[in-house]
């Protein structure tokens, strides 16, 4: 074994950990909790010894077993020298904790005498710590929005930096709020509105974007090599630059406040991007596929119905979804086109609210919650799709 490959995995390894136990014990510092110190050199200890042990004992011992073993032991531990610290807060470090073991399973006595480990082990701790670091950035925003919206206005006057929450409250208490902006603001018409442009949107694109897309990737026409390079040049403008003709063409021809022509720009905006994500999934669909069906009697648009479209729907649903997210969280198009509070969007009827000095904060914060879950939820449960879509065509034979 590589002495100072085990050395270089101990030292890293353990570094990854404690910058994680440091961030949960900052996020923990907003729950009220008083730290004096951070005690980095005690996690930083006990975290050589967590990954020494971990590789020591190696496969003999069953992977789930160990790895909760080993955490709790840590954890154990962390509590000894940290005894003012509350049950959750020692929970969260052994969960930590978990994740952290979880992710040490590629690594053994063995493995670390494989040649290049030393590069593999800074590549993959990197790895793993732009993840941690860029989650954290994406969520403490959200968690500091999720938080206010659970706040009164008096708790937010008296100290505006308190990010703690009081679970002594009634559930009628902490979402006060998400009742008072359905009942008061009428955020109900605006979440109707905002969902039917979305999916109407996503409706009109694909529409339009699957014979577009086919046409640029099997048929052959005058220009077809322009357009299949050219069609992503809407996207050298900026949008500000292409608000001012629009509102003035849509104005004239009366389509400025309605949800129409708000329609209109949507789709004008995504199918672009949307024709170049199919297009190229579209040619690696092999052409002997469309020939057996051209043979059985089926014309152009049988081929599209019946076999492309089936085929294609990993990349059809990861169009579907980057369209629905534009849509729902595109702001400047509405805010320029949309001057009624009866045909606002959920993020145009926030910025109307924000300008009004009386709505208190919570309530904006209770919006913005509602305008985000939505996209989040829905990015979870369709990732694979996603992922699957962008990826596929990449592979030339």
């Amino acid at each position: 074994m590589k002495f100072r490959s085990l050395v270089l995995f101990l030292v890293i390894s353990s570094f990854f950990h404690t910058c994680i136990l440091s961030i949960w014990k900052i996020m923990s510092t907003l729950q009220g909790l008083n730290f004096t110190n951070l005690n980095i050199t005690q996690i930083f200890v006990l975290g050589i010894l967590l990954s020494l042990s971990f590789v020591l004992i190696g496969n003999k011992v069953n992977h789930l077993i160990k790895i909760i073993s080993l955490s709790f032991i840590f954890s154990i531990l962390y509590f000894y020298l940290n005894e003012t610290s509350p049950y959750w807060y020692i929970f969260g470090v052994f969960l930590i904790t978990l994740f952290f073991t979880n992710k040490l399973k590629k690594y053994s006595m063995q493995s670390l005498k494989e040649d290049f480990i030393s590069e593999k082990i800074i590549f993959d701790f990197i790895t793993l710590f732009g993840i941690v670091f860029f989650a954290f950035v994406i969520l403490f925003p959200f968690y500091i929005m999720l938080v206010t919206s659970f706040k009164t206005q008096i708790a937010l006057l008296v100290n505006p930096l308190d990010f703690s929450l009081d679970f002594t409250k009634s559930l009628t208490e902490l979402f006060k709020s998400y009742f008072v902006i359905f009942e008061t603001y009428n955020f109900g018409r605006y979440i109707l509105i905002s969902s039917a442009v979305s999916i109407g949107t996503v409706i009109v694109t694909l529409l339009f974007a699957i014979p577009a897309a086919y046409a640029v990737a099997r048929l052959n026409f005058f220009g077809k090599n322009f357009l299949s390079t050219s069609i992503l040049i809407i996207y050298m403008f900026p949008a500000i630059v292409l608000v001012i003709p629009l509102y003035t063409v849509f104005s004239q021809l009366g389509l400025r406040n309605s949800i129409f022509g708000l329609l209109i720009v949507y789709t004008a905006t995504t199918l672009p991007v949307a024709i170049y994500m199919l297009q190229g999934y579209f040619k690696s669909i092999p052409k002997e596929i469309e020939d057996a069906g051209i043979m059985d009697g089926q014309n152009w648009f049988g081929i599209i119905l019946k076999i492309i479209i089936p085929l294609s729907l990993p990349a059809i649903a990861s169009v579907a979804l980057y369209v629905f997210m534009i849509a729902w969280n595109e702001f400047l198009f509405s805010l320029m086109f949309l001057d009624s509070p009866k045909s606002f969007t959920l993020s145009r009827a926030i910025q109307y609210l924000s300008g009004d000095a009386e709505t208190p904060r919570q309530y904006l914060m209770a919006g913005s919650v509602i305008v985000t879950l939505p996209v989040l939820f829905i990015f979870i449960y369709f990732e694979k799709y996603l992922v699957s879509g962008l990826t596929a065509g990449s592979v030339k034979e």
